[in-house]
């Protein structure tokens, strides 16, 4: 049984260690926590193993019981604006979804049809329900804003010859 803990706080000091490094941390600042058992199975203590109870970086705690879990803490703070990073990463990350969508169906005036998409998911988003996130299939959608103002997009066909229009 001592083998199998070993290779488990091992597999997970190694799984901590490359988290501190990709935070941009070292093992000399990384804060380091055992969790352990009780005789009361609602209390749990926390032993430092590495680092500084004052650390204000995130501190790492491996769970000793049966599952060997590791467990990342920090300041409420941090959190937040981490949650606020990722939705900021999010947003962006459907904006340019949608732009790239919108360019690759040849719009006349960008603005226009971005105005027309924002507006056409803001009336979606207020069906839904608040607290459901909003999934909307960006292709449905332009070809929804395509069939409904073809006057926001250049028609290609128009530019083809009409004897090579007739072939296809």
């Amino acid at each position: 049984m001592e083998k199998k803990d070993e290779k488990y706080d091992i597999e997970l000091a190694e799984k901590i260690n490359a988290l501190s490094k990709s935070l941009g941390f070292t093992r000399d600042n990384q804060t380091l926590l055992e969790i352990k058992k009780t005789d009361d199975k609602n209390i749990k203590e926390l032993h430092l193993k590495n680092g500084s109870w004052e650390s204000s970086e995130p501190w790492f705690a491996i769970d000793t019981d049966d599952e060997q879990k590791a467990y990342a803490f920090i300041p409420a703070d941090a959190f937040s604006q981490m949650i606020e990073a990722m939705k900021t990463a999010q947003q962006e990350n459907f904006n340019l979804k949608l732009e790239k969508t919108i360019w690759q169906n040849v719009p006349i005036d960008f603005e226009d049809v971005w105005v027309v998409a924002m507006e056409d998911i803001r009336t979606h988003a207020r069906r839904e329900s608040p607290e459901k996130p909003v999934s909307i299939d960006l292709d449905k959608l332009l070809k929804k804003i395509k069939k409904e103002h073809p006057n926001l997009f250049i028609n290609l066909k128009e530019f083809i010859p009409p004897q090579l229009n007739n072939q296809q």
